[in-house]
């Protein structure tokens, strides 16, 4: 599809906008076909809910995210795991710190799990609801400029 766009378009213009255009297209497809984020549910021994998030947190996907969780229909501990998820830009932590406030909220107590220090140190009102465990990423998050 791009390729052929692309060639289009040096026909119909030139090279250096069908090199542009090619970006951004290859550009929104990514973001499309990664706007997706899962979670996979399951209770502890303790009655906590447990979500395993797998997939990128980013811009594109913040809107997947927040339709994972039932807030209202949680029990009263809830943990959010992000062992295979990365929160690439800071749409993400400002998703984690709207989602805390709505458990907040709630009045249930939330744990999230394997975040990065880069990413625990953009939150603005879910630090405290972080776990430190030997076993964190250390992953980078891109920031606004």
């Amino acid at each position: 599809f791009v390729l052929i766009t692309v060639t289009i378009i040096t026909v119909l213009e030139d090279l250096a906008v069908a090199v542009i255009a090619g970006i951004i297209i290859s550009a929104l497809v990514f973001a499309w076909e990664h706007a997706k984020i899962f979670a996979r549910t399951s209770t502890d021994g303790e009655g906590k809910k447990v979500y395993e998030l797998d997939g990128p947190l980013f811009f594109a996907s913040v809107t997947s995210f927040n339709e994972q969780f039932d807030v209202a229909n949680d029990p009263s501990e809830v943990i959010i795991d992000f062992k295979k998820a990365r929160v690439m830009d800071s749409s993400g932590a400002e998703a984690i710190d709207g989602l805390t406030e709505k458990y907040k909220q709630a009045g249930k107590k939330l744990t999230l799990r394997h975040l990065s220090e880069d990413c625990k140190g953009m939150l603005k009102t879910a630090g405290p609801f972080c776990s430190y465990e030997e076993d964190d990423p250390t992953y980078k998050v891109a920031a606004n400029v």
